[in-house]
């Protein structure tokens, strides 16, 4: 029983503790709940300030901080200078990455034809199957010869891109349609090109403009025509001045002053050929060849003689690598012009392209193109088919050489309003012809 009793006291002994502790635990429970609702009632305590009063705090502390001194002058100064030289490099680097990216894409177009003119002449061929066999199409490039002109070596090195250029003869006679002929081309944003200056007042004129311009030395034969010469004596000193850009290596489009850029010409090239050249043709038939017949009805059976026909390329806009039959045909062009008086450039560039060698003469082996005549248009296309076609409208072309008309300033500009401007009707005042 004792035992008994002792284990209950025991016991009890130990339930009254459990009892006394648990007041302790109700107790923190009561806090912890009213500090659950204080919180939720009074968000900001017990004793924060009123609105009003905390606004009054926050206007101090802004006139505070509002009163620290501000950046000096000198200062400021100082941060707009690193500003503008830090634009300056990033439009520096932009410009790098357009280039660039400008050059790997003429890699590419580059490419598979340089593939194949290795492969062509490393070694003798057998014939393939039937379909598959395909001559050679490009000519391999000379070896530059900076020795030629190192002064304008320096020059190219700096304004060509993957070893070619726009190039463009102009003196002070056709300062207004040359000043439409580079703004053009800065807006479509073309980096490699050149005026090769005729005269002081052009050489000023592009450098004010920050047009890459060449002076060539003096020569007072070169010097006369510059000044006074007309169209066709400084068109026909184009081919003797780009020789020297040939033997240094490099391709060369060659462009008058009355064209309109529209587009990178250089993205539209196929560099297959020795001379690729636009067309003085109109149409399909024209540009790019025909089977005409010639009707002599006194030949009885025989009246119907075939011919072939093409309209000539226009001297006045084409590509011209640098290889011996593109040099060939510059000396041959050059000396003839030089030695007959009534030749016109054009005509003399064509017969030596095309004239097959025969008795007594020995024809030049060079390879040829006609570039595309929607993309590569003459005014005449223009005027007289595309701009009366709505389909025919919506293309756009990657030049237009006014070439077809003596009004050229007028339609280059009216040409610019239509394609850039946007202006539907600024074509419809020019007749088709002059």
């Amino acid at each position: 029983m004792a035992g008994r009793r002792d284990g209950l006291l025991m016991r009890g002994g130990s339930g009254g503790s459990s009892f006394r502790g648990s007041p302790i635990a109700f107790a923190i429970g009561v806090g912890i709940l009213f500090g659950c609702v204080f919180a939720f009632l009074f968000p900001r305590g017990l004793f924060a300030l009123p609105a009003a009063a905390r606004r009054a705090n926050m206007s101090i502390r802004s006139l505070q901080i509002s009163s620290f001194p501000c950046e000096s002058p000198e200062r400021i100064n100082m941060l707009k200078t690193e500003l503008a030289t830090l634009s300056e490099k990033n439009a520096e680097l932009k410009e790098q990455v357009r280039k660039l990216s400008m050059k790997i894409q003429l890699s590419e177009q580059g490419k598979d034809q340089a593939e194949k003119q290795f492969l062509t002449l490393a070694s003798q061929h057998k014939a393939g199957p039937f379909g598959a066999v395909k001559g050679l199409r490009t000519n391999p490039t000379v070896l530059p010869d900076e020795s030629v002109n190192p002064r304008l070596s320096k020059i190219l090195e700096k304004v060509a891109l993957q070893k070619e250029l726009i190039v463009a003869l102009a003196n002070s006679n056709v300062r207004e349609m040359l000043e439409v002929w580079f703004e053009n081309i800065k807006r479509v944003g073309i980096p490699n090109y050149l005026v090769i200056a005729l005269d002081d007042e052009t050489e000023s004129l592009c450098k004010s403009k920050d047009v890459p311009v060449y002076r060539r030395p003096p020569d007072n034969r070169i010097d006369s025509v510059g000044k006074i010469g007309t169209n066709h004596a400084v068109s026909g000193l184009k081919f003797q001045i780009l020789r020297e850009f040939l033997q240094l290596g490099y391709s060369v489009l060659l462009s008058d002053i009355d064209i309109v850029y529209l587009q990178n010409p250089f993205d539209h090239l196929h560099r297959d050929s020795d001379v690729e050249s636009m067309s003085d043709g109109h149409n399909n038939m024209t540009a790019y060849g025909y089977n005409d017949v010639f009707d002599e009805p006194s030949m009885g059976w025989a009246r119907y003689a075939h011919t072939m026909r093409i309209w000539v390329y226009n001297s006045g806009f084409f590509y011209i690598r640098p290889t011996l039959a593109a040099i060939e045909l510059l000396d041959r062009v050059a000396y003839r012009l030089s030695h007959e008086s009534r030749s016109w450039d054009q005509a003399v560039f064509n017969e030596e392209l095309f004239f097959p060698s025969h008795p007594g003469y020995d024809g030049l082996h060079a390879a040829k193109r006609t570039m595309d005549i929607y993309l590569f248009m003459n005014s005449k296309m223009l005027f007289k088919t595309v701009r009366k076609d709505a389909q025919l409208q919506k293309l756009k072309p990657v030049i237009i050489h006014v070439n077809y008309h003596p009004d050229k300033l007028p339609r280059m500009k009216a040409i610019v309003e239509f394609y850039v401007g946007g202006k539907q009707n600024a074509l419809d005042p020019f007749p088709d012809g002059s």
